[in-house]
């Protein structure tokens, strides 16, 4: 297996200053070069580009069947588990294509976490749900504290710390969203990967993803697909919109929304189609 050099993770090692936000194309935790993804004969996503900047939000919009969840799928190769598909071009994390043959998948999923449209804990106790992933990979420290670090980073901490051994299938839908990142936060992911991750919760809970997203950008890069056009505009800092497996437009969200360079962006994101 390829040795990843990852970097020293930054998970709980306190506040920096608020630093000007970086250029994707020269400060970037993942990057897309020429990526074409087909299932069979289908081009699903074709010929796209794309670098996201570390410890930014990124959002990836566009109409349905656009191509935008296979684009981000691929980033820790969970297309790998559909037969029929196949990928071309690089996709590099830390300078690394993720796609070389000595790589593994395996460790490429524990870099590069993924966080799904539905909650999905497992049918466990809140703290083994947490704590599976880390033990399974042979962690050797503390766990209680790996656990409780990570439901405090993903603010639920407060409302599960008295029945951490209790379903985690009780959970709201929003809990068990927080749930989720907490898993992924344990494993320790610079990058976590969002599929539509609040289509399912009630507005209150989707706020409060947004903020968790906002609060842990600091150590994390995000990168997250939604149809909510005001999801996009208030919670990232870069927004790319693709239509038809094309990347139509990609810049600051701020101005992607408010003055974009594409017409068809300005349609898309002014509600003319979509």
């Amino acid at each position: 297996m390829t040795q990843m050099k990852i970097q020293p993770n930054k998970f709980n090692q306190g506040s920096e200053p608020e630093k000007e936000a970086p250029d994707p194309r020269q400060d970037s935790a993942l990057s897309a070069e020429h990526v074409t993804i087909r299932y069979g004969n289908t081009v699903a996503v074709d010929d796209v580009g794309l670098a996201f900047a570390a410890n930014q939000i990124t959002a990836i919009i566009g109409p349905s069947g656009c191509g935008k969840s296979t684009f981000l799928r691929a980033f820790n190769r969970m297309n790998d588990f559909i037969p029929s598909a196949s990928l071309e071009g690089a996709i590099r994390f830390q300078g690394i294509d993720i796609y070389d043959p000595a790589v593994d998948p395996v460790e490429v999923r524990l870099r590069i976490g993924m966080v799904f449209q539905k909650p999905n804990p497992f049918p466990k106790t809140i703290y083994k749900n947490v704590a599976w992933g880390p033990q399974i990979n042979g962690f050797k420290g503390d766990l209680d504290e790996l656990v409780e670090n990570s439901l405090r980073s993903a603010a639920i901490w407060d409302e599960v710390k008295d029945r951490l051994h209790k379903s985690a299938l009780g959970l709201s839908g929003g809990q068990q969203q927080r749930l989720c990142i907490a898993r992924t936060l344990a494993m320790q992911s610079e990058v976590i990967l969002m599929d539509e991750p609040c289509s399912a919760l009630d507005p209150l809970s989707t706020g409060r993803v947004e903020d968790l997203m906002l609060e842990l950008k600091q150590n994390h890069t995000f990168v997250i697909v939604t149809h909510n056009m005001q999801q996009a505009s208030r919670a990232s800092d870069y927004t790319a919109f693709m239509e038809a497996g094309k990347l139509v437009e990609f810049d600051h969200t701020e101005k992607m929304f408010q003055n974009p360079s594409n017409q068809r962006t300005e349609d898309y994101v002014s509600g003319r189609f979509g």
